[in-house]
């Protein structure tokens, strides 16, 4: 019985086959493989089309204009851009996001290589430290920046008092009253916000690198210094070049941090552009000099994608 099924099935199979009708013109230009891999991504291309390039060029646009909220702007083309040159806040924007993005991100980078290294040896509850590292990463920006604050506060602050029951300092240290106190404390938060991203990044990378190469290195002589250069670090090049990109465009494009423990202040001296950006668009109301503010980040990231994405082809 179960043999008449199939001969009856494969009966079927070949009669569907012999019928079915061949293809066309179109069905077989359809069928090139690189012709069917720009059907399949079509619907991926409309979607990003749509919903980032339609706004990304109605932002430009914007940028083109005199737009207040609330008011139709007239076009002025290059104006807004212009008229941010010629302001010193502005100017001094840059030089903070320049300072607070290559401070943040080397710190951050230093930090994730040595944790990753400690958290790949063996020891004793590995695992839940492994976790446990998470949790700033894991806490909403906003709650760990406004615990900060409460940290960094100059009559009550844990920071200060802290210090004072050490014996280490003999008045509360004033954190958020210069650029400089300031700008190193929005920094402190970042790094110890972003540092976990690159731990378990970087940890994901050493326990691909082959323990033989290790042994190898070792039965030649060299010494830990050696194989991290020599080893481990050719291991998981590719690896650090990924996360420091990603690390580098959320920290020149942190807001939250900023926003909530200085506001930009003390008088417009910490700054980056997403902040000030927010000041001129929704504060003041300017909304084409507050779109033009984040647009001038654009050049910057560009340069340095494109400057890792070279080299990372040079090499190979």
């Amino acid at each position: 019985m179960a043999g008449s099924l199939d001969d009856k099935n494969l009966n079927l199979g070949g009669k569907v086959g012999e019928d079915f009708p061949p293809l066309g013109p179109l069905g077989r230009w359809m069928e090139k493989p690189e012709v069917l891999g720009y059907i399949l991504l079509a619907p991926a291309i409309i979607f990003l089309l749509v919903f980032l390039g339609y706004p990304f060029i109605k932002a430009i646009w914007l940028t083109m204009l005199d737009k207040e909220v609330g008011v139709e702007g007239n076009f002025v083309g290059f104006q807004n851009y212009i008229m941010l040159w010629q302001d010193s806040v502005y100017r001094w924007t840059v030089v903070n996001a320049l300072i607070f993005t290559t401070i943040s991100v080397l710190a951050k980078l230093i930090l994730g290589i040595l944790g990753a290294l400690v958290m790949n040896q063996a020891f004793f509850m590995k695992n839940f430290f492994r976790g446990f590292v998470l949790l700033p990463w894991i806490i909403p920006s906003v709650l760990s920046a406004l615990i900060w604050l409460w940290m960094f506060d100059d009559q009550y602050g844990v920071i200060g008092r802290t210090l004072i029951s050490f014996g280490l300092i003999d008045e509360m240290i004033l954190w958020l009253t210069d650029w400089g106190m300031a700008l190193t404390s929005i920094i402190i938060v970042n790094v110890w916000r972003g540092t976990p991203f690159f731990i378990v990044s970087l940890l994901a990378a050493l326990q691909t690198v082959p323990q033989e190469q290790y042994e190898a290195a070792e039965i030649d002589g060299a010494g830990l210094f050696s194989q991290f250069l020599h080893v481990t670090l050719p291991n998981i090049k590719h690896v650090l070049i990924i996360v420091t990109l990603f690390g580098t465009i959320w920290t020149i494009s942190d807001f939250n941090i900023i926003y909530v423990i200085t506001h930009g202040g003390p008088a417009d001296s910490t700054h980056v552009f997403s902040t000030l950006a927010h000041q001129r668009a929704f504060d003041a109301g300017q909304m084409s000099e507050g779109i033009a503010i984040s647009f001038t980040m654009f050049p910057i990231l560009f340069v340095i994608l494109f400057i890792r994405f070279y080299r990372m082809r040079k090499e190979d």
